[in-house]
């Protein structure tokens, strides 16, 4: 927790550090439309994820992008992402409820803390997968104007299996 903790303060500093000089969404001065943009993209991400395609919900995510899922090593990059999410998209189809607690938009980077309900059911049939539990995404403004989740990282409120 408090590497995660460190890390969101770093990237906060970062994120005000990199929005001094740089012309971003605020650059216009429209901070209210900047805000909305950063929000849709909440609304176009979780679209994405409940599309169940593979391209779609890659194009929703930066090159640098990392996944830190419950009870799973660390996803980072495009690549390693692409190739857990066809896995996870071969292996079920997914609906994700995600409810925003909290936004925060800082110039080139908005951060996200949200609830979430998943209903995963097998591809090869049998009981739907459910859970329930919380997370944090940040997403950042890139160079072509769309907003994408750079960083995604949920943890369950059921308890830890055991073997």
């Amino acid at each position: 927790m408090r590497t995660v903790l460190q890390s969101l303060t770093v990237l906060s500093i970062v994120a005000g550090i990199s929005g001094c000089g740089a012309p971003g969404p605020h650059a216009t001065g429209d901070t209210a439309a900047a805000d909305a943009a950063a929000r849709q993209a909440h609304e176009a991400y979780t679209a994405a994820i409940n599309s169940n395609n593979l391209d779609s919900l890659i194009a929703m995510v930066t090159e640098d992008v990392v996944f830190l899922s419950p009870n799973e090593p660390v996803v980072v990059g495009k690549a390693a992402v692409r190739a857990w999410s066809e896995a996870y998209l071969k292996a079920f189809t997914i609906h994700w409820d995600k409810t925003v607690s909290e936004f925060i938009v800082a110039g080139e980077w908005a951060f996200e803390r949200y609830a979430y309900k998943q209903n995963d059911k097998p591809a090869g049939g049998g009981a739907p997968v459910t859970d329930t539990g919380k997370g944090v995404i940040i997403y950042h403004h890139d160079a072509d104007g769309k907003w994408r989740a750079a960083r995604d990282a949920w943890n369950s409120d059921l308890p830890v299996p055991t073997k």
